[in-house]
């Protein structure tokens, strides 16, 4: 057995959360990549600091759009699996919580990277989209988590706080954010 055909065999292609609250984060997901494209459209000239917000904005969008796919999908679990299916075929299984570990702290490492990388592209445009990066951030953070899946941190996802699931509270305002970031945006280049 491969591991794909391991994976394949216990992950099925379908709607991930298929309930009111899945249904509302996709939409929040899409309006914020529409926001975020609608953004990228209103920003012209020749100026390299527009053509940079530009990209941001048009980078953000794509993401949103792919997170909103993603979200019914449920492609990080297909990855899991597979992660699961090869320590188990190449008998590491038992190790799995040490590799884990070393997977979140080079992924946190490789996140730090990125935000360096990002202070140095969005130089001269970071006071105008730096909300936005936050709320970036965050959808990163919680696919992080996700990611991650820990039985503990999967307990505290579904879990529930002031009559709202905590998986809610964790993955609603990143996007939510973009999209506010967005809307004011373009607002101000429009009315600007």
């Amino acid at each position: 057995m491969t591991t794909l055909t391991c994976a394949f065999t216990q992950w099925r292609l379908g709607l991930g959360d298929n309930d009111a609250v899945g249904w509302l984060t996709v939409a929040v997901y899409l309006l914020a990549a529409v926001t975020s494209m609608r953004v990228a459209l209103v920003l012209l000239g020749p100026d390299a600091l527009v053509r940079r917000e530009r990209k941001f904005w048009g980078i953000s969008a794509l993401a949103m759009l792919l997170l909103a796919v993603n979200k019914q999908l449920d492609l990080q679990s297909l990855f899991t699996m597979i992660g699961r299916c090869n320590a188990q075929l190449m008998g590491w299984y038992d190790m799995r919580r040490v590799v884990q570990h070393d997977f979140i702290l080079a992924v946190a490492g490789f996140g730090i990277l990125i935000l360096a990388i990002l202070a140095q592209l969005l130089r001269g445009i970071l006071k105008r989209v730096w909300p936005a990066l936050l709320g970036i951030g965050l959808v990163c953070i919680f696919v992080l988590i996700r990611a991650a899946s820990f039985h503990d941190v999967d307990g505290l996802i579904g879990s529930w706080a002031m009559g709202l699931k905590v998986n809610w509270l964790l993955e609603l305002p990143g996007p939510s954010l973009v999209t506010i970031v967005a809307l004011r945006r373009r607002q101000t280049v429009l009315t600007g």
